[in-house]
Order: C-alpha cells, then structure tokens, then sequence
C-alpha cells in the first residue's frame, strides 16, 4: 500500500502516537512527562506566572495538572517573591540533560527531511487547521 493511500488523517494520528511514543521514551528516565518536559522549557526560556503557564500550556490539555509541584518538589522549580516560577540551578542542569535526550528524538523524527521540508509541512497543516476554524460554526457566529 502507497503512503498516499492513506487519508491526512490517518497520518496525523498515527504520527501523533509516535511522537508521544518517541518522547514517553526519551522522558522516562527522569519519569517525566511532556507536559513536564514543556514546563521546564518554557520556565528555561522565561521565568512565568501561574496564568502565563496556564495559557501557554493550554493548547496541550489538563494532563499536567499538578506538574509545577511536582517539579517544585524535585527541587527544580521555585515560586520568586513577584509570584513567578522559574528554574532553580538544579532545574537549570536538568533542562540540558533532558533537552539533550528530547533533541535525539527530534532528530530522530527528523531524519532525511530538511529544515525547509519540515517549515513547509507545518505551514500547509496550519493552513488545513485555519480552513476548518473558519468554517467552524463558532467561527461564522463571531465573524457576523
């Protein structure tokens, strides 16, 4: 059977499983779980309030809920006198051993395509995604 025999979405899905698959494995052994994995990266780039990590980690669902504590108890996180969690030095050493193991994965995934390939197959599934937001029944109700 041809690749293209397959609808979009049977490829969405099963490349969906895979990546959740890929970074389970990558995560395991510091037993974390991408939701941790998007926590320590996002408080890498920027320290965050609770509502800017919320936000941010909105689009990945509510499987994280109680994340921050969880890296606040390995010693990874803490909470500044502003009320922003950010990286201790510990979480600090933990973010480039785990984004070691999660950019192994990506260049797993990544393999034989090129950056360009890559930047244009995720141009045309935002656009696929916009089509249908725009045609959602939501979307016609607040456009008129």
């Amino acid at each position: 059977m041809k690749p293209t025999s397959r609808p979009i979405g049977y490829w969405l899905r099963h490349l969906h499983n895979l990546i959740e698959a890929q970074f389970e494995a990558a995560l395991a052994e510091d037993r974390l779980g991408r939701r941790h994995w998007q926590t320590l990266h996002l408080l890498h780039e920027a320290a965050q309030t609770p509502a800017q990590l919320d936000a941010a980690l909105a689009p990945f669902g509510t499987d994280g809920d109680g994340t921050v504590d969880d890296l606040a108890r390995r010693g990874w996180v803490a909470r500044g006198d502003d009320g922003r969690f950010g990286l201790t030095t510990a979480g600090r050493t933990a973010h480039a051993q785990v984004a070691a193991r999660v950019e192994e994965a990506r260049a797993l995934l990544m393999s034989g395509l090129t950056t360009e390939q890559y930047v244009e197959t995720v141009r045309v599934l935002a656009v696929m995604a916009g089509n249908l937001e725009s045609a959602s029944p939501t979307a016609r109700a607040e456009s008129r």
